[in-house]
């Protein structure tokens, strides 16, 4: 089978879908990969290594990727600039988080396009397997990102996470308890904030509460439980996710506007429309913008500044389920793989993920129906 590798072109996107040692692997299971000259730059893999060491094909044109590539292998999302090169009946891999991305879909839609999203892809135990190391890694650059806007010189009131003997500590408030929020508590509580965490999911507090032995707090997300500690917060971080949905806005206007001057707001779940009412995505060029006083970060490639190792992360995820479209082809490989058959979000001109065609208030069709 024939695998394209486009660069990614959203701003200060540094990963690559597919390092030279995974390439390495497909090519040497007999597939074709076609690799976009410099795809591999900003996480430190060269050409001269996919070409030599991997046995990859460059090459310079983005619209022979597409041309010619079965499948395509992504990181994020197409861009506008990039729907006219999808081809009809194309499969394309990657996060695509449709549900805050409609005109996406309708490209899709309209070409016919298999389109896999990481996002909504599930192993055997129902977990989200390909979100959870990019998961991992927004939760842990969140302590770093809050510490340098807390700081003077980004707006910020001017404190530490951890504080100062005689002075007091960073109070930390997450919203969500999944991949993205249990890193960061542990890593903010390991900087020396004091860390609260909220989650619906009663036997998810109770294992937060195990694991750290008590000194991360939880409590149960009631609207009036999320507003007193967003008001008395320093740092609020928004980790609510509903697989292939949009994100319920549980972090109100009225709530943010309690919040005190200089605090921080980071919402990762921006890339699924956000949890906290009217914010805006911002870019890592312009990660935090301030509105009433807090600071609002609200980058939808978090992991992207961080390209080696995010790039190394999710392809170990990933290589196995590539391995099994190209290897089985396409059809065959969801037939026969129910956790990579709830990743397909759009099917033969058609949403066959439930919860995005309820998000979007569009047509819903059953996978194996189509298939």
């Amino acid at each position: 089978m024939i695998i394209g590798v486009p660069k990614e072109i959203k701003a200060d996107e540094n990963r690559v879908s597919l390092p030279p040692d995974k390439v390495e692997i497909l090519v040497g299971e007999g597939h074709k990969v076609l690799v976009e000259s410099a795809a591999g730059s900003g996480s430190g893999f060269s050409d001269e290594t996919y070409l030599d060491r991997a046995g990859a094909t460059i090459v310079d044109d983005p619209e022979e990727i597409y041309g010619e590539s079965e499948i395509i292998v992504k990181v994020k999302e197409p861009q506008s600039s990039e729907f006219n090169r999808i081809q009809d009946g194309q499969t394309i891999f990657t996060y695509l988080h449709l549900a805050a991305e409609p005109s996406l879909v309708d490209c899709l839609i309209e070409k016919g396009v298999t389109g896999i999203a990481y996002e909504t892809v599930e192993d055997r135990d129902s977990k989200l397997c390909l979100l959870q190391p990019m998961s991992e890694i927004a939760g842990r650059l969140v302590p770093q990102i809050a510490a340098r806007l807390l700081t003077n010189l980004e707006g910020g009131v001017g404190k530490l996470l951890g504080g100062i003997p005689g002075s007091g500590n960073c109070r930390a408030f997450i919203l969500g308890g999944g991949s993205v929020g249990l890193n960061a508590a542990v890593t903010l509580a390991g900087a020396g904030a004091d860390v609260t965490v909220a989650d619906i999911d009663l036997n998810r507090l109770r294992e937060i509460d195990i694991l750290t032995r008590g000194t991360i707090k939880t409590i149960y997300p009631t609207p009036s439980a999320i507003y007193d500690q967003v008001a008395q917060s320093d740092v609020v971080v928004g980790a609510v996710l509903v697989a292939g949905a949009k994100a319920p806005k549980l972090i109100t206007r009225e709530m943010v506007n309690k919040m005190n001057p200089g605090t921080v707001l980071i919402d990762v779940a921006i890339d699924q429309g956000g949890c906290v009412e009217g914010i805006r995505p911002t870019s890592h060029d312009f990660p935090a913008y301030t509105e009433n006083e807090v600071l609002h970060y609200a980058v939808t490639n978090m992991p992207g500044i961080v390209g080696n190792m995010a790039s190394t992360a999710l392809s170990n995820a990933t290589l196995p389920y590539v391995k099994i479209l190209a290897n089985e082809g396409v059809h065959q490989a969801i037939k026969h793989n129910s956790g990579l058959a709830r990743g397909v979000n759009t099917f033969g001109g058609s949403i066959t993920y439930k919860s995005l065609s309820e998000s979007l208030e569009m047509n819903y069709s059953e996978l194996m129906g189509i298939l």
